[in-house]
This record gives structure tokens, sequence and C-alpha cells, in this order.
């Protein structure tokens, strides 16, 4: 037991020479550079709101149409749950008069957020590739699970029906290689560098912009309010690729 006990006191001793434990003394003070950022923006811009829900109405609701053979079906086998964990989405908005100040605000918005950004954009001109509205199940259960966009460089939601009751953006840490090799946190519920996620509240109006690669998903809404908001995508395409033909 004594051999045992002196072996642990030498490896604790080895362990203490290389730990790398809280020094007694540092430089007076550290310079620190924050690199490798990861933006998001966010603004509340609630002129669209009316025009675009009365708009989007009939894009959800033939949505649920198509959607009302499955969930019936469902209930059918297992029980009636109504439409709890669908969520509704509607065809591309992309061409649609109503949509189009929405769509020229989203694009000419990524480009000076990709110009901002320190993207040399002289050769590129950036397109809204998506767009498209959504609306989570009245019963609640609707949810993103963790995703990206490829091929895109610019993401982003509008929200036309939102609370502090619905679901909510949660966007989680990029940088693979730091989420491989996480601590834990000393404290989830402050921002600093050892946060894997954040969320944002939402309401009508709020607007929402973030690279196309930052990894996002949506919380399960619980079917307290109504829950709706249009999703794009953008893209920088070069001006190489792009072929104007007039007519």
């Amino acid at each position: 037991m004594k051999k045992k006990q002196k072996k642990a006191r030498k490896i604790r001793k080895k362990l203490d020479e290389i730990s790398c434990g809280s020094a007694k003394s540092f430089p007076k003070q550290l310079g620190v550079e924050e690199y490798f950022k990861c933006p998001i923006w966010f603004a509340d811009e609630p002129a669209f709101v009316d025009d675009l829900n009365k708009a989007s109405d009939s894009y959800i609701e033939t949505s649920k149409k198509n959607l009302k053979k499955d969930i019936d079906k469902r209930n059918k086998k297992f029980g009636d749950k109504g439409d709890m964990g669908n969520v509704f989405h509607s065809t591309s908005l992309i061409g649609d008069p109503s949509f189009k100040q929405l769509q020229d605000y989203i694009g000419a918005t990524s480009h000076n957020l990709l110009n901002e950004m320190g993207f040399d954009l002289s050769n590129f001109e950036v397109f809204t590739t998506e767009l498209w509205v959504q609306e989570f199940a009245k019963k609640g259960g609707g949810h993103h699970t963790l995703h990206t966009h490829w091929n895109g460089h610019m993401s982003g939601f509008y929200f036309l029906k939102a609370s502090e009751k619905t679901s909510r953006p949660i966007f989680e840490d990029p940088r693979a290689g730091n989420i491989m090799n996480l601590l834990p946190e000393k404290d989830k519920s402050k921002v600093t560098y050892a946060s894997t996620q954040i969320n944002y509240e939402v309401k009508p109006g709020r607007l929402i912009f973030f690279p196309s690669y930052m990894p996002h998903m949506y919380s399960v809404d619980m079917g307290y309010e109504p829950f709706r908001f249009i999703h794009f995508n953008c893209q920088a395409v070069p001006k190489g690729a792009v072929q104007w033909n007039p007519k």
C-alpha cells in the first residue's frame, strides 16, 4: 500500500511540473485580436408584414391542402394529433410581384453585406436564388433540425408571425475543429468564447441575415401562437457565367 502511495505521489509531482495551472504572475496586459468572426445581422423592417402576410396566405393554404392526405392517414393510423409536427412550405416566391420589393431589398442588402465582409464582388452579381414562406403546425411540434444551405453565400429570415411564445432560430458554431475539441462551458447563460450556440428572439418584421455556411435550426414550436416566416438564400455568381438574352 505504501509503495502504491509513493508511486502515486511521484506521478502527481510529475504532472504538477507539466501542468498548465493558474500561474502566479502574468504580463500586466495581454493584447488580444479577434479573427475568423461569424457575423449575424438583424434589423426590424415591419413595413412589409401586413402585405406579405396576405400574399402568403394562399401559399400556406395550398401547402396544407397538399399535406392533408398524409396527415389524415397518420392520424387514422396512430391517433388524432391534428397537424402536430408539420411545417408547411410554399413553392418558390421568386417572380411573384407581391414579393418583388422584399426580394430586391434582400438582394441589395446581401450584396452590401458581402462587400462589408471584405469580399471582392467586382466580377460577381448577387442573386436571390431561393425565397419561400413557411408556417409551423397550429397544434405545435414544428421545428427544423440543424443544417446549412449549400451553394450559397448569404441566407436569412423575414418573420411574419412570431412572438416570445413561438419557436426561434438557433445558430451553431460553424468551426468544426472547435466543436470536435470542446471543453465544458462555465456558464451557458452567458455568451463567451466558449459558447457554441446563440438564439434570437423574433417578432413580426424582424429581418436576419447570416452567411449560408452558418449551421442553424429552429427550436420546437409549442403551438401557442402562429409562427410564419420567409426564408431566403442568395448566391454571388461570376459575371461571366451570367448570360443576358434581351428580347
